[in-house]
């Protein structure tokens, strides 16, 4: 028998909210790096200097550079540590928890570009070095989407929602902060400690349970 119309809009609701079940979105996995502001970049670098991009990153317009760089605190140093290009509006450090506790920083974990209240630490490079009294962050897990599949996955922006990791060791992760935006391309995000929690390898993706 033929579904009238209104059956027809039932089914297509149902399926819309079973549907992030099934899709799968790429994993990727942060080590601790830095961004850096351009006041930042000429204390460390020189007057005008420009970042070396050495690869590009999965979201459009982001790339890790050639330089490293230093984090010291009283009680311990993090060297060969990475910066992200391009430079940013304030310079901000991300470490996972394993990082700060290993050299005695009380970072909070907070949303990327949140730095207020943060944590500070010396930052290092062979020409010079800076103080900044926040800035040190570990970041929330969080899925970049674009609002197109933002509607697929029936989420939005700032979204908390919890995600299943089809890793090694599965595992479910909840509080994973939504972030909406045409510029970005659709991946969940996670630090290594995280990453090593689930055996995450490249190639791991997720799906949406909540």
């Amino acid at each position: 028998m033929a579904r009238n119309i209104n059956d027809l809009d039932i089914l297509t609701e149902e399926v819309l909210i079973r549907l992030p079940r099934f899709l799968k979105i790429p994993v990727e996995a942060s080590g601790r790096h830095v961004h850096l502001k351009r006041e930042h970049v000429d204390l460390l670098f020189g007057k005008g200097y420009e970042l070396t991009p050495r690869r590009d990153l999965s979201q459009p317009g982001q790339y890790l550079c050639e330089e490293r760089l230093t984090l010291k605190t009283d009680k311990g140093i993090l060297r060969n540590v990475a910066i992200l290009g391009p430079v940013r509006k304030d310079t901000q450090v991300e470490l996972s928890l394993t990082d700060a506790m290993s050299i005695g920083v009380d970072a909070p974990v907070k949303e990327s570009g949140d730095i207020k209240g943060s944590a500070s630490i010396t930052i290092i490079s062979d020409l010079g070095e800076v103080n900044i009294r926040e800035g040190v962050i570990v970041a929330m897990r969080h899925l970049h989407t674009t609002p197109k599949d933002a509607v697929l996955l029936s989420v939005k922006d700032q979204d908390l929602i919890s995600i299943r990791i089809d890793g090694l060791r599965p595992v479910i992760f909840e509080d994973v902060l939504v972030r909406v935006n045409e510029k970005y391309s659709t991946a969940v995000h996670i630090d290594y400690d995280e990453a090593n929690a689930c055996g995450y390898i490249p190639g791991t993706t997720a799906s949406i349970v909540k």
